[in-house]
């Protein structure tokens, strides 16, 4: 299984993207699914995440303002974000948990809000 993640760029404080995961693989080797993030100099966190029942839960800074979805019939999943903040520059990352634990990650995809 291999994951490639697209989607980043550069917005305006306010202003929305849509990351993009496509699962090289199949997906029905795949469990849980999601997205984390880096930001500069700190750890890498926790953003949003979406079981294979479809079953979500967000970050608290992520609430209200980020979707994760899958699309099951498309090898992909994807993170709309909404309202971004500068606080939101980050590199993301998509994860996926197999059905034996075994964690993959995708390349990375930058996103920076800034005006």
């Amino acid at each position: 299984v291999q994951l490639q993640a697209s989607g980043g760029g550069l917005v305006e404080p306010g202003g929305s993207l849509r990351l993009s995961c496509v699962v090289f693989g199949s997906m029905a080797a795949i469990n849980d699914m999601g997205w984390y993030r880096q930001p500069p100099g700190k750890e890498r966190e926790s953003v949003a995440l979406i079981t294979r029942g479809d079953d979500t839960t967000y970050s608290v800074s992520a609430k209200g303002r980020f979707t994760i979805s899958r699309d099951n019939a498309k090898n992909t999943i994807y993170l709309q974000m909404d309202s971004l903040k500068p606080e939101d520059t980050a590199v993301y990352y998509c994860h996926a948990l197999s059905i034996h634990r075994f964690p993959y990650w995708g390349q990375g995809t930058q996103v920076t809000v800034s005006s």
